[in-house]
């Protein structure tokens, strides 16, 4: 993310001539700098020479697909990406934030949703640059660290780890984790995860929320089918237990 004052840079990388060029057009009126690319070989290519502050994906290109180019860029940067496609389906949802995708919206969308949904993303960027988690930017004394037993969760290196190992986590997981944490205790329902993990604007569907638990629990349970620290409120949603 630019700290200099420098408008942000967004790559669009999108097939659709008349859609690459209309998502160019408004993110410039919007005071974006803006990069475009037709395919995905060529959108990987100026990610890499031109660190975009977020990508704009679709799913759908010619050669390398969304998803590879997504895979590959999240392998090699922390750039939130913003995936775009035609597909309705949830587990097209899901596979694309499998992959590393931030959020997701489905064609055709309005103008105005998705660049709500840019901001969000930019300014959630923004607010951990700074050290600080969105909902805590203010709190000049937020803690430097939530420990439960073996588990520590570092807000300052937003990295978890697990007696003393650091944990894979991926961006998604970090945070639900993070969030369900500072909710010890309490029952959660999947729409306010969605809500609070996910941004106010995501569409995607609670199965969601159940698929990045289930990573969850693989990573920081003994025992993922019995766990002890995430648990499910059948019918309300899940309790952090730490």
């Amino acid at each position: 993310m630019n700290t200099n004052g420098a408008k942000p840079r967004i790559l669009v990388v999108e097939d659709e001539q008349s859609l690459r060029e209309t998502l160019t057009y408004n993110l410039k009126r919007e005071g974006y700098d803006v990069l475009a690319a037709e395919d995905g070989l060529a959108g990987l290519g100026l990610a890499r020479s031109m660190q975009p502050d977020l990508v704009v994906l679709d799913i759908m290109l010619p050669g390398m697909d969304g998803l590879e180019v997504c895979r590959i860029l999240r392998q090699e940067m922390n750039v939130p990406i913003l995936m775009l496609t035609a597909r309705t389906e949830e587990i097209d949802r899901v596979v694309g934030l499998e992959v590393g995708a931030d959020d997701y919206v489905t064609k055709p969308f309005g103008m105005r949703e998705l660049l709500a949904r840019i901001r969000a993303l930019l300014r959630r960027v923004r607010m951990l640059s700074q050290g600080a988690e969105p909902d805590e930017a203010a709190d000049v004394t937020r803690q430097k660290a939530l420990v439960f037993g073996d588990l520590t969760i570092d807000l300052d290196r937003r990295q978890a780890s697990l007696r003393g190992e650091p944990l894979a986590l991926k961006p998604k997981e970090y945070d639900l984790l993070l969030f369900l944490a500072r909710n010890r205790g309490m029952v959660l329902s999947r729409d306010l995860i969605l809500e609070r993990v996910w941004d106010w604007s995501y569409s995607g569907g609670s199965r969601t929320v159940d698929v990045h638990v289930r990573w969850l629990r693989e990573k920081i349970e003994a025992d993922p089918s019995n766990p002890t620290r995430i648990l499910t409120v059948r019918g309300a949603g899940y309790r952090f237990e730490g």
